[in-house]
């Protein structure tokens, strides 16, 4: 049974193309009648702004003294490198196959009190491992239903923020407390698309106002609201990892070039599995790939060398609204130099592609 965002009245009444995210109904796209569609939506993140509900992402705290070394423990990366209202991607890995359990982002707001926002199906399965190995005196609390999430996303995000009476004034990946229409917001200078922007928690009762408050603003500086189908293209043009994609129980987090969120001077579930990949180098390699001909990529499809040998797999691929061809990010036997020449089977027929460096668009987060 799906579970639905408290913004899912508007998505249907509106016309929204809904779909099924993590066991959440969420819109992929909105209509023309909107100047809707994933490359409209697209563009306007690129050019303008956009707005996304993406309240299906899961909500958690976790309290109590010792809470951070806790989570520190646990996380990849190193929650000392943060500050009080700062925020830091991170994964959850199980510790005897290094496997991802989920990738996170953590807001601290101090040593005693961490928020997370973990990707909505993956909720349960986090908290579960975290509620099993939380010492006496910390308090893991599900609050999956108590804040919606909205991502203002674009190069006239700040200015839509400003024209609501609020300055935004924040460092990437940093927070801060302020309120929108009156009503109590958390404000956190990150996002999923490469472009500068911000997500913006309130309580779920209040997400109606708040969202309705920032649509009008977006609309007046040119934006559009935004699905999850534009969310999926400008994450993939950045080379952002999705869950079930790049990163799973199957994949670790070197395997998927996520190596910059580990912290190795210290201890996290699966450590010695991923020690043990990077000494040997024998592990696979998540890179991109450019295609050269009309060929649009799909998760799944056989990756081929010259040969005609498999090299690897499509982990997610989709038509860049950008670049204007198709791309992919693929896991591979081994890392490969940028330029190589690769063949993806696309329907039986063999698309050419190469090999680039990420992001396949420049980024503009910072």
């Amino acid at each position: 049974m799906s579970r639905y965002s408290p913004l899912h009245d508007f998505h249907r009444k509106v016309g929204a193309k809904l779909a099924d995210f993590g066991g959440w109904e969420m819109p992929i796209e909105y209509p023309a009648s909107m100047g809707g569609g994933v490359l409209n939506e697209h563009r306007a993140v690129r050019e303008t702004v956009g707005l996304f509900d993406v309240s299906h992402l899961g909500k958690a705290s976790v309290t109590g003294p010792g809470a951070l070394e806790f989570l520190n423990s646990v996380f990849t990366n190193d929650l000392h490198r943060i500050g009080d209202g700062q925020a830091q991607y991170t994964l959850i890995c199980d510790d005897a196959t290094g496997g991802v359990i989920d990738d996170l982002i953590v807001y601290r707001y101090s040593s005693e009190r961490l928020f997370l926002i973990p990707n909505a199906a993956n909720t349960a399965e986090v908290l579960l491992r975290l509620e099993e190995k939380a010492p006496s005196g910390i308090a893991i609390k599900n609050l999956h239903e108590a804040h919606s999430v909205l991502a203002l996303q674009g190069p006239q995000s700040d200015h839509v923020i400003k024209s609501l009476g609020v300055e935004p004034e924040l460092e990437y990946m940093s927070f801060k407390e302020c309120s929108i229409g009156g009503k109590k917001v958390v404000l956190c200078r990150t996002g999923y698309t490469g472009e500068r922007g911000y997500e913006i928690l309130s309580k779920w009762s209040d997400a109606v106002e708040v969202w309705n408050l920032l649509r009008d603003a977006v609309a007046s500086h040119g934006g559009l609201v935004a699905g999850l189908g534009a969310r999926d293209t400008l994450r993939t043009e950045m080379g952002y990892p999705l869950h079930g994609h790049e990163l799973s129980m199957t994949i670790t987090p070197v395997e998927a070039s996520a190596s910059w969120a580990i912290s190795w001077d210290k201890e996290f579930w699966g450590k010695g599995v991923m020690q043990s990949q990077r000494e040997t180098k024998s592990h696979r390699v998540l890179q991109a790939i450019k295609i050269e001909d009309r060929g649009i990529p799909r998760a799944g499809m056989e990756v081929k060398n010259d040969d005609g040998e498999t090299i690897g797999i499509v982990t997610s691929g989709t038509f860049s609204p950008t670049l204007k061809s198709g791309i992919a990010l693929a896991l591979l036997s081994k890392r490969f130099p940028v330029e190589t020449k690769v063949f993806i089977d696309i329907r039986g027929r063999a698309s050419t592609g190469a090999i680039v460096r990420l992001p396949f668009v420049p980024s503009h987060v910072k």
